[in-house]
């Protein structure tokens, strides 16, 4: 080693994910926080990707992206709504300027001028070819995930099981590519899943740094497995997220939870943590700029103490994983964006070695074998976000309902005597609302008062999809079966490739027990055609979709 260069290696990642929100709201929350986010983070650190590819970069980071997020960058109603959204964003910015607030107009415009350029010119017919252009041209290394993001330590093994090979498979399908990483939904792990993980042929895994009880300096074989877990480096996670002194709360950004009502936009910098939102300062871009190259330096400097430090501890080089939702990246961070770029660019320069976890399994960056213990990424780093005793009526409807899903399916599949029968769009559909009422996302908005009545609206609304259809079938009225699948199907027919005939064949064994660290912790009509739920307003310009993890 000569140089400056510094043992080991930094691995960046990030997951992509957002809830099934199309054709189930707009405002405050719905398909809003899918604009929102698709605006301010996707299209972005896209560009930020594709533009550092151009330069000769590959191996920069591990991007998960959910199949449920990817469903949605590639529907065409989605597509619609979001080219719709972006025309709306260069009016609001005008209306902003129009209305003294010449500053804050131009640079809305500005952004919202280039977003729908790139929208229209890389994006318009879905966001597939996207991803795949970056993946093909080996600048990330691609992490699947289940299709709908369960909370898998909680779920039925055989639907657990399902929603994973179906997952890695719509991630073939959409990008030529299977996964061979996985971004665990929550991180969530229980003994055993790892041999799940083996048979779908997942090699490795994320969980949270105190999941391998803080030592994240090298990937670890769980248990008697070759598959590999990865833990966060919280020391250097922390750095940006901290919700005390992490980046994003610095005077000079962006503030992320003051905006001006008329028009929707954000007008004000931080300025400081106790100071109202109307006493804040104007957002000032270059103010901003110079705090981004601060914390870019101090990121990069961070990065490096710390390959040093582990590696000279552990006597080996080390392996640090700094991880963090993509959202952070300009929907919540306004300069996300630019400090991703600066941080990709700064740390070869000062001789840190950076690849994604694909890279550090193959590079040697892995220790001994762990005995994994129930862990994940939430409060108390154990499961009471998905399974305390505020969201005990959700644990309960999702094991009811997976119950009654998988036992109407075995019925049909068991009435069926046709050895070469084909896909039944029933049993497909009462499948999908299956996997959309055991989404982890309900449970986590719950326990976090974050848009709690919609949540529970969502999960009991794809709850009474699953008790209605079966009922028509187990009452043998199938052309009312037919009727209500199709129905349910115009607002949630994500997945089309979804196929119930590959359910793997028995009942439903045991739902799996509540992890002993759980603690407790801070109806449509029978057509079958869902409605939005009767609170989530229809339009509107100005909203943040609740966070999907904030910093512990």
């Amino acid at each position: 080693m000569s140089g400056n260069e510094v043992p080991g290696q930094f691995t960046l990642v990030l997951h992509s994910h957002l809830p099934w929100l199309a054709n189930h709201g707009r405002w405050p929350v719905g398909e809003e926080w899918l604009y929102q986010s698709w605006a301010a983070s996707y299209l972005p650190v896209v560009e930020v990707l594709r533009t550092l590819a151009a330069e000769g970069r590959s191996h920069m980071l591990s991007l998960g992206i959910t199949p449920v997020l990817a469903a949605q960058l590639d529907d065409p109603h989605c597509l619609a709504g979001m080219h719709h959204w972006l025309g709306n964003w260069q009016l609001r910015a005008d209306e902003a300027a129009m209305a003294g607030n010449v500053a804050l107009g131009r640079h809305e415009h500005r952004l919202a001028t280039a977003a729908l350029a790139d929208f229209e010119r890389n994006w318009r017919h879905g966001a597939a070819p996207v991803w795949r252009q970056l993946i093909d041209a080996e600048a990330i290394e691609l992490l699947g995930g289940p299709l709908a993001h369960p909370f898998q330590p909680l779920l039925d093994p055989r639907l657990r099981a399902y929603q994973l090979a179906e997952g890695l498979a719509d991630a073939r399908h959409r990008w030529g590519h299977t996964p061979r990483g996985i971004w665990a939904p929550e991180c969530g792990y229980t003994p055993g899943m790892e041999a799940g993980y083996a048979a779908a042929g997942v090699t490795h895994f994320m969980v949270d740094g105190p999941a391998l009880r803080g030592d994240s300096s090298l990937g670890r074989p769980v248990r008697e497995s070759d598959v590999v877990a990865f833990g966060r480096d919280l020391h250097v996670s922390y750095r940006v997220w901290s919700p005390k002194s992490g980046y994003p709360g610095h005077a000079a950004y962006r503030d992320f939870h003051h905006y001006d009502h008329a028009t929707g936009l954000k007008p004000s910098r931080v300025t400081g943590k106790t100071v109202a939102g109307p006493d804040k300062a104007p957002y000032d871009p270059e103010l901003a700029a110079t705090a981004v190259a601060r914390d870019v330096d101090d990121f990069v400097q961070t990065v490096r103490e710390r390959l040093i430090a582990e590696s000279a501890r552990i006597g080996r080089p080390a392996l640090v994983v700094a991880a963090f939702d993509t959202e952070l990246f300009g929907h919540w961070w306004h300069e996300g964006p630019q400090w991703l770029a600066q941080v990709l660019r700064a740390l070869p320069e000062a001789g840190v070695t950076i690849g994604t976890l694909a890279d550090a399994r193959e590079r040697g960056f892995v220790g001994a074998p762990v005995q994994l213990a129930d862990s994940s990424w939430g409060s108390g780093k154990d499961w009471r976000v998905w399974a305390g005793d505020q969201v005990r009526d959700l644990v309960d409807l999702n094991d009811e309902i997976v119950r009654l899903a998988l036992d109407t399916v075995d019925k049909m599949r068991a009435a069926d005597t046709d050895s070469l029968a084909l896909r039944d769009p029933v049993a497909d559909q009462l499948l999908r609302q299956a996997i959309l009422t055991v989404s982890s996302d309900w449970a986590f908005m719950v326990s976090k008062d974050s848009a709690a009545g919609y949540a529970r609206e969502r999960a009991h609304q794809h709850a009474h999809a699953v008790r209605e259809i079966a009922a028509a079938v187990g009452a043998g009225q199938v052309a009312k079966a037919q009727q209500l699948a199709a129905g349910w199907g115009r607002a949630d027919g994500l997945f089309p490739g979804l196929d119930a005939r590959r359910l793997g064949a028995g009942h439903a064994a045991a739902a799996p027990e509540q992890a002993t660290a759980v603690g407790s912790e801070d109806s449509t009509a029978d057509s079958g055609v869902p409605a939005a739920p009767a609170s989530i307003a229809e339009s509107g310009s100005a909203s943040e979709g609740p966070a999907r993890e904030r910093p512990e």
